[in-house]
């Protein structure tokens, strides 16, 4: 009975036990519950919108000529696959060859214009007409080429309808845009189709050659501004042949134009200057006046002239006047990739192409990208896809698929032209670039004054003194034979100097080897004159002595600097050598 009394109390100590652990893990899984309901209480929610439920629409470009599209379908598989919903406008990638099937393949909706203004994000190319704006529904954003600056009825008329919008063309000029700046994207296409049109009308090869019926003279190119789209003409017309000269203002722009292999024009007593968002600087008067000189002068001596130089929100510098165009040469050509802005050259006329006076070719052309739509489409597109999907949490990686326009960032900020309806252009200035450091000049040195005076008189005393004494050796070694040999001497003895010191510093090792097989040659003929006595009896076995001795030392010397020669390209994990 004891034992059994004993079994049954531990096994009710056992079930009380089992009882208190299952009632505390019930009450720490309670707690646990209530922290994680608390601390999600707590976060604060996500001011951003999922990708999922945003829609985004391309509708098709109405500019005259225009033949880009804002999406290709890469990019519309790839905002797919982000969540967005997208619909293209029926036909609207037709002009680039990309069709209505290729989108649908894609993942878009193919709709009508009416639906496609109606999404929450718009893509274009060309800034909308007033009609176009009519069709975007309130609160709605678009990014778009706007030009605030030349459209601000435009912008009043977006502004009524509390939309948001962001210019491609403001975009910051800084090293983390580079991959949303569709200006860079576009210029480089218009530089390389300036010097593909300016070769068609232009009438002789680009490239120098020379043939069995004559010689023709290469073609000599001026490019005036060195952004992208002078580089890019740079280095088409250098892959075509032609002689290309280079002006730009910017300090930065004559490294990159010569390293191109362009030559870059400078005007003395003048520094070049760099501007702020890199563009140039303001120049004075006194700068103007010279380059205008300088441009004068080139437009006499070249065939094709492509000018490039752009100022933000203002229109075009005037580079190129009248007078200089009747300067140049019958069947020359212009390019003037400023004329949707004015043009820098006075005789453009934009969106033309004419002769104008003795025969000057102008190309006032303001749809080089459009040309190469495809081409344009495709770069336009990753600008602008890159640029939206930047913004918001998406870019700090805190909140991954949210779209929010956060007015921190300065890329946001600085493309942003209305939030809300709300004004926010222009933006506010970004911070000057801190001064170049100036190099520090070293103490004045002393300017030494040389008496060429005395200097010239020293030398025509030495020339006298050496004349005076071969004339007194020649008295007295009457033999011809003594004479030649004398001669010879010293005809030995300028070349060596001439010869050594015509080496560079670089081979002055491996001449000392070479030395040592004229060493011992020396060595064998004053061995000769010696006779083959134990010493020397007269002065002619004497002076072969001493040319042995001396041969010698130079032998032994020239050896062991070798030596160490070749031990400079031997590794410590070379096997030793015996020879």
């Amino acid at each position: 009975r004891r034992p059994c009394s004993a079994n049954m109390q531990s096994a009710g100590r056992a079930a009380k036990i089992s009882s208190s652990l299952r009632t505390r893990s019930v009450l720490l899984n309670h707690q646990r519950g209530r922290r994680l309901l608390s601390s999600d209480a707590a976060k604060p929610p996500s001011p951003g919108v999922p990708y999922s439920q945003l829609t985004l629409g391309v509708p098709k470009e109405s500019f005259t000529g225009e033949k880009r599209v804002a999406t290709t379908p890469k990019v519309v598989e790839k905002l797919v696959k982000q969540g967005f919903s997208v619909s293209i406008e029926k036909g609207a990638g037709e002009s680039a060859n990309m069709g209505d099937e290729a989108y649908s393949s894609a993942g878009a909706k193919i709709e009508p214009a009416e639906s496609v203004f109606k999404k929450d994000i718009v893509f274009k190319v060309r800034a909308p007409t007033a009609d176009e704006v009519a069709l975007f529904k309130d609160g709605s954003t678009l990014f778009s080429y706007i030009y605030p600056g030349q459209n601000k009825s435009l912008v009043d008329l977006m502004a009524k309808k509390k939309m948001n919008v962001f210019a491609m063309e403001c975009v910051p000029r800084i090293s983390r845009a580079q991959v949303y700046d569709a200006l860079s994207s576009m210029a480089n296409i218009s530089g390389y189709k300036a010097v593909v049109e300016a070769a068609s009308y232009f009438g002789r090869f680009f490239t120098g050659q020379i043939t069995a019926a004559g010689k023709t003279e290469p073609a000599k190119i001026l490019v005036i501004g060195g952004g992208v789209a002078g580089l890019a003409a740079i280095g088409t017309a250098k892959n075509m042949g032609a002689i290309v000269r280079c002006f730009d203002t910017r300090p930065a722009v004559k490294e990159q134009a010569k390293s191109m292999g362009a030559e870059f024009l400078e005007m003395k007593g003048f520094e070049l200057e760099e501007g702020v968002g890199g563009y140039a600087k303001e120049m004075t008067k006194e700068f103007i006046a010279a380059e205008m000189e300088l441009f004068a002068q080139q437009a006499k001596e070249v065939d094709i002239i492509i000018t490039t130089a752009l100022i933000p929100g203002k229109p075009a510098p005037k580079l190129i006047s009248k007078a200089m165009i009747d300067s140049m040469k019958p069947g020359s050509v212009v390019v003037d990739l400023a004329a949707e802005t004015g043009g820098n050259i006075e005789t453009t006329k934009p969106g033309e192409v004419y002769v104008y006076g003795q025969g000057v070719t102008h190309i006032g052309l303001t749809d080089f990208p459009s040309q190469l739509a495809n081409q344009s489409s495709q770069l336009y597109s990753n600008n602008i896809s890159a640029l939206m999907l930047s913004f918001g949490r998406d870019g700090n990686r805190a909140d991954k698929g949210m779209y929010y326009m956060d007015m921190e960032d300065v890329v946001c900020r600085g493309s942003c032209i209305l939030k809300q309806g709300e004004l926010m252009w222009p933006p506010p200035p970004p911070p000057t670039p801190p001064p170049t450091p100036q190099k520090k000049t070293d103490a004045k040195v002393k300017e030494v004054v040389v008496d060429h005076q005395k200097v010239e008189f020293q030398r025509s005393l030495y020339l006298a003194a050496g004349g005076a004494s071969i004339y007194g050796i020649g008295l007295l070694t009457p033999e011809p034979s003594s004479h030649a040999m004398f001669t010879t001497f010293s005809l030995a003895c300028i070349g060596g100097y001439y010869t050594v010191w015509g080496v560079v510093p670089a081979l002055h090792s491996p001449l000392m080897s070479v030395t040592n097989a004229i060493s011992g040659m020396t060595a064998a003929g004053g061995m000769v004159i010696m006779g083959g006595g134990l010493f020397p009896t007269t002065s002619g076995q004497l002076l072969g002595a001493a040319a042995v001795a001396m041969s010698s030392v130079n032998i032994v010397g020239g050896f062991i600097i070798t030596q160490r020669m070749l031990d400079m390209f031997r590794r410590p994990t070379d096997p030793a050598e015996h020879n």
